[in-house]
């Protein structure tokens, strides 16, 4: 079986925008796989900070500049 792909390259820049596009298509599904995986992960501590309460580090006081920049928001 024979597969023929003939492409009309009009320009070097439209050759290696082609070339770049073939040799990193491995790389970019892997980019959005590592993307999708950071998002579920992120998801998962939020998710943990809601039952748990809220962060340790969260100041004691309410929002950050005391109630005074509270009242102004």
């Amino acid at each position: 079986m024979r597969v023929d792909f003939r492409v009309e390259l009009r320009s070097v820049g439209t050759a290696l925008r082609l070339a770049e596009s073939v040799l990193l298509a491995g790389g970019q599904r892997q980019a959005r796989r590592n993307a999708w995986a950071a998002v579920c992960e992120n998801r998962r501590h939020a998710a943990a900070r809601e039952l748990d309460g809220g962060p340790a580090d969260a100041p004691v006081g309410g929002p950050a500049g005391g109630p005074a920049k509270a009242a102004r928001r």
